[in-house]
């Protein structure tokens, strides 16, 4: 033991014992180990011990030592108070941190209390893949007992321009810069506007900076609706370049872009091997439709992924101007429309026998 660490702690034994010598020193220390001794001294099954606290902001450091030793996980609240006030002393600028916090009997009172003023509370985490639109984000938090599909939908209509002064103008969503990832959020601070929040970040830091230091012709709306129609098309990592170089041709030839996932995407559907788009949806007029409609649809479709947002700033250099999807995720592709054709016609027969 050093000479400062003994000095800590003679001088906190000032705070616990009046000045005394012999039995009373010692009967003092005696009770401030017994004290810290975490209550339960098993470690087996440690995960069934673990008991949730939930501090308000603004509870006092008595009151959070008095629900501790409620709750079964310390031995005295007073050596608690005891403590707290050391601590207080000691460091005035560092205090206990509101939030939920999964806390241990087979802890020491004074590993609890470290705990609580170095913020550790519980994280609530949550992965959203690539190619997710802000529906099935919606569904997916439903599902999981966060909140309601309806919040969330609301909360991806409202755009903080004055937070994040790079979001496109006049969008009526934030459809395509919900970045895809896994995400860990304090357990108390999961809402909708949280989530988002969280997301837009992780598009500024990881995305954005993509965009910036590129030499490209779109808009940052036209990249980010760009690469979402390429993760909706790419299966195979290997043919996402080659994807995203044929509708690049296929916009600098002012050809509609024919994609199935803007069509869907528009009509709220998802197609199938057993049950394809019909001649009757594709034909169906929505801004999102990508046969009728030439360019981009108005909006992302979905969230892309940084291999997709990388592909659209530098597609594959290709003279294709067309591919057609076997089921199996890739891609007959083709540089006349008779080609396309004949694939198309190829895969069908496949499937129809």
């Amino acid at each position: 033991m050093t000479k400062g660490s003994r000095w800590v702690r003679w001088s906190f034994l000032g705070l616990l014992l009046p000045l005394a010598t012999g039995a009373a020193a010692w009967q003092g220390w005696a009770w401030w180990s017994w004290a810290n001794r975490p209550v339960s001294d098993s470690t087996a099954d440690t995960a069934a011990q673990i008991v949730q606290i939930q501090i308000p902001p603004g509870t006092p450091g008595q009151q959070i030592g008095q629900d501790l030793e409620a709750a079964g996980l310390i031995r005295s609240a007073t050596a608690w108070k005891l403590w707290s006030r050391w601590q207080a002393w000691q460091n005035p600028e560092v205090g206990f941190q509101a939030g939920t916090y999964a806390l241990s009997p087979s802890d020491s009172m004074t590993a609890m209390a470290e705990t609580i003023r170095s913020g550790q509370v519980v994280q609530t985490s949550f992965t959203i893949p690539e190619g997710w639109n802000r529906r099935q984000m919606a569904t997916y938090f439903q599902e999981a007992g966060l909140f309601s599909a309806d919040a969330f939908l609301a909360a991806t209509e409202q755009i903080p321009k004055d937070q994040y002064p790079w979001l496109p103008d006049a969008i009526p969503h934030l459809e395509g810069f919900l970045f895809p990832d896994t995400y860990q959020l304090p357990a108390e601070g999961v809402t909708p506007e949280a989530v988002v929040d969280a997301m837009l970040q992780r598009f500024e830091t990881a995305a954005l900076p993509l965009y910036q230091q590129a030499t490209t012709d779109l808009s940052l709306l036209e990249w980010a609706t760009l690469a979402s129609i390429v993760e909706k098309e790419s299966v195979v990592p290997d043919e996402r370049g080659i994807i995203a170089g044929v509708f690049t041709n296929r916009l600098r030839q002012n050809m509609p872009l024919g994609a199935d996932p803007t069509v869907e995407y528009g009509l709220g559907i998802t197609q199938t091997k057993e049950q394809p788009l019909t001649w009757a949806q594709v034909g169906t007029p929505s801004p999102y439709n990508t046969y009728i409609n030439p360019g981009l649809p108005p909006t992302p479709i979905a969230s892309p992924g940084q291999a997709s947002l990388e592909a659209t700033l530098a597609p594959t250099s290709t003279d294709y101007l067309y591919f057609v999807a076997r089921y199996d995720g890739t891609h007959v592709f083709s540089r006349t429309l008779a080609e396309h054709e004949a694939a198309r016609d190829a895969i069908r027969a496949a499937i129809d026998n």
